[in-house]
């Protein structure tokens, strides 16, 4: 009984990250009394996320969103294989391995388009001023106020969730909770994961 409980808590850590509706709340609270004057806190470290692939062959919706100069992307019109990540500023874990995720983009340039799709209510009033802080190579700053993209794919709005489609928008892997995207294992399992899409088609 004990070693079931550890287990579960074990799995529930494992999966941790930020839920929609504490993000709402400080969201919210931040609306009505502005951003805190006091010295920001540094993000707790980086739970491991896991990949999964159980959820493979769901399509990739045929969502448009912007960024904040009004360009305009279409999920429907992606021809090459791409990583989404879904992610929010007030979402710490997502904050934690955003790096990680430009040093792939980097890293794979070419073979994997990395979309980042923030799923913050305020949108660019958010998501400029921190890419504007960051020193970020080759994140793209897609848009989502609207949540849309949470509501395909989350039940509870778990954040960050991101997931790997081959160039026919089908799912091939997931990832829910923060993750090392930079690291060894992560952009062998990405390339292996479209190698084996590719030889499949």
């Amino acid at each position: 009984m004990i070693r079931s409980i550890l287990l579960a808590s074990l799995t529930a850590l494992a999966l941790a990250g930020c839920d929609s509706e504490a993000g709402d709340v400080s969201q919210r609270v931040e609306d009505e009394v502005g951003p805190s004057q006091s010295t920001p806190v540094p993000p707790p470290p980086q739970l491991p996320g896991l990949i999964v692939r159980a959820f493979a062959g769901t399509e990739l919706p045929a969502l448009t969103f912007e960024d904040p100069s009004g360009n305009t992307l279409n999920l429907a019109e992606l021809d090459q294989p791409v990583l989404v990540n879904l992610w929010a500023t007030w979402c710490a874990p997502c904050v934690v391995e955003m790096p990680t995720l430009d040093a792939l983009a980097g890293e794979l340039e070419g073979e994997v388009r990395v979309l980042t799709i923030s799923q913050d209510v305020r949108g660019a009033e958010v998501v400029t001023p921190f890419f504007e802080q960051r020193d970020f190579q080759y994140l793209e700053q897609w848009l989502d106020p609207d949540t849309q993209m949470a509501a395909e794919f989350t039940d509870a709005g778990l954040l960050p969730l991101t997931i790997l489609f081959d160039a026919q928008g089908r799912e091939l892997l997931r990832v829910a909770g923060g993750f090392e995207w930079d690291s060894e294992e992560a952009i062998a399992q990405v390339r292996e994961a479209i190698a084996e899409a590719e030889s499949a088609s």
